[in-house]
């Protein structure tokens, strides 16, 4: 009987780096990422919901506008050292527009004369369906990109695809994955979501940016294998670091519960493994997916009226009732035509016998909106200006009041996969259509996982939360996620049972009256939480200090809270 056949080898892992998280990222990042080391692909993410307002704008002023043009001014430099490296570059940059940056690539490519073949995913604008929106584009998956790759383009553009494609298209191409394949397309969309934010998994925005140098953090990359698994790394000799906390935070960085859906495959973060692999390397393994919902997300961008804000120095003395005379007097005068929203904000960053005259002084600041432009422009900085000389002792503002400005809203609908029409235009001009995924699962939120074993009684001490615990923060639309994750077992027994939904409001004033949802991710000894309408109508209404909830899991990390003395 002759012996069965020996397996066939894997083949290797595919290497694919990041060199750009949003639009105005590092511009030498390409260059230092294709110079470090050994690649096989690089990604590049340029769209945030703010940078498809932005270039939503762009386009009203030149309908040939809408994409990244920072990308070309990279690429310029860049372009015959990937060539001659054999690294295949795919971004997002297309942005509104991905046809147009693909013609732009190609032309750039002819004049360095480079025989570089350029393909382009479309489908995703739906902005016609919308009467009003400024954009309205669908996210997409990744087996568009696959698609270009497979039929050999060097370079591939898209508009709005989920961040994570850039990412899974790769990997499907270069291993041959199908739609179906969940557990692989799920390893990869997690890779992704590190990948996707550049330095915020090297040590960037990290809560324990103490531990290691991240005065320049390299960008990351990701080895990832046939089976859907990865390790993440970066460059050898780059700054910053990579080990299962920086991997961690990214991990929960603007994501929810459980279930991390997509176009092409709901991963679950429930059951995502990490471990350190070696110096700045974590594997992540275990992940395992399930079909995708069966709608697609659409992010929409409208105009929501003018804005317009005056901030008032109030210095030294009596500066609650400096901030109560100046808002009457603005009342009064704005009393005729008030704007639909007003919104005051004390900051009180005095001190008490200041040795500077900054460190004497508390900030007021006013927010007016409306949909009428003259109600927040001139009347609002013309009663500002009028009180130069007839308010309180020391009035001056931090700058002066401007005529409104126009802001944006995003909002999130849902469409079915075909309601988009999907599209590979390839190197060669060939036009191949990408099918919607065969099966489909409503998204459910998993069942809420057991709780671990308290610690045992024992004395506590009032302190800080970051002493035990990191947490990253960010923003959806109007919704802020801040995932919280402790570092040891043990912090995490603790952790589970305090930082409850209720706990957090206490800590969270502003969350008091608002939706709160906690998700436990045990593996990742983290909770999850979810506080819906803090950010009013998203980062480009601006309704907050800090619009897209950047800094919130820093200021929840600042709270104290009794903390067993053991932890400490």
């Amino acid at each position: 009987m002759k012996p069965p056949p020996p397996p066939l080898p894997l083949p290797p892992p595919l290497r694919i780096g990041n060199f750009s998280g949003f639009y105005g990222d590092r511009s030498d990042a390409l260059r230092e990422m294709l110079t470090g080391g050994e690649l096989d692909v690089l990604t590049g993410d340029y769209l945030a919901e703010l940078t498809m307002l932005i270039l939503a704008r762009d386009r009203l002023k030149d309908p040939s506008a809408g994409y990244a043009r920072t990308f070309l001014r990279q690429l310029e430099d860049c372009l015959g050292l990937a060539h001659e490296r054999g690294v295949k570059i795919v971004t997002n940059a297309g942005g509104l527009h991905p046809a147009g940056l693909a013609t732009r690539v190609r032309e750039l490519a002819d004049r360095l004369g480079l025989p570089v073949k350029v393909a382009h995913v479309e489908g995703d604008d739906l902005t016609a369906a919308y009467p009003g929106a400024l954009a309205a584009h669908a996210y997409l998956g990744g087996f568009g990109i696959a698609e270009c790759l497979r039929a050999g383009a060097d370079i591939v553009v898209t508009g709005r695809v989920t961040d994570a494609a850039l990412v899974t298209g790769p990997a499907a191409a270069h291993f041959g994955w199908r739609p179906g394949e969940y557990d692989r397309l799920a390893g990869a969309v997690v890779a992704g979501h590190v990948l996707e934010c550049g330095t915020q998994a090297t040590g960037g925005n990290y809560a324990f940016f103490r531990e290691g140098d991240v005065h320049r953090p390299g960008f990351p990359l990701a080895e990832i294998h046939a089976d859907g698994s990865s390790v993440i790394t970066k460059h050898p000799g780059t700054g910053g670091l990579v080990d299962v906390g920086t991997v961690t935070a990214q991990l929960l960085y603007e994501t929810g519960g459980g279930r991390y859906a997509g176009p092409d495959v709901t991963a679950r973060l429930d059951t995502v493994r990490l471990s350190q692999d070696g110096p700045d390397r974590v594997r992540i393994d275990g992940v395992r997916g399930e079909a995708p919902p069966p709608t697609l997300k659409v992010g929409r961008n409208r105009l929501g009226g003018f804005r317009n804000e005056v901030v008032f120095v109030l210095t030294g003395l009596d500066i609650e009732a400096k901030a109560d005379l100046v808002r009457a007097q603005l009342t009064a005068a704005l009393a005729k035509s008030p704007p639909t929203v007003v919104r005051w904000e004390l900051v009180r960053t005095e001190r008490a016998d200041a040795d500077t005259e900054e460190t004497a002084s508390a900030l007021l600041r006013l927010v007016v909106r409306d949909a009428d432009e003259r109600v927040v422009g001139r009347a609002l900085s013309g009663a500002a200006v009028e009180l130069a000389l007839a308010s309180y002792p020391g009035f001056h503002v931090l700058s002066p009041p401007g005529k409104g400005a126009p802001y944006g809203v995003f909002e999130d609908v849902y469409v079915p996969h075909g309601a988009v029409d999907h599209m590979a235009v390839l190197h060669d001009g060939r036009r191949i259509p990408v099918a919607p995924p065969q099966d489909t699962r409503p998204l459910d939120a998993v069942p809420e996982p057991a709780l671990p074993d308290p610690l045992p009684s024992g004395p506590a001490r009032r302190a800080p939360l970051g002493l035990v615990a990191g947490a990253r923060s960010g923003d959806k639309g109007g919704n802020a996620n801040v995932g919280v994750w402790a570092r040891t077992d043990e912090a995490w027994r603790w952790l589970a049972h305090a930082l409850t939904a209720e706990r957090f409001r206490q800590l969270i004033p502003e969350s008091r009256d608002l939706p709160v949802t906690r998700h436990l991710l045990p593996n990742l000894r983290a909770v999850n939480f979810v506080v819906e309408g803090i950010l009013g109508a998203g980062v480009a209404a601006q309704a907050r200090f800090d619009p897209q909830a950047k800094a919130l899991g820093e200021w929840l990390r600042s709270r104290h809270l009794d903390i067993p003395e053991v932890l400490l």
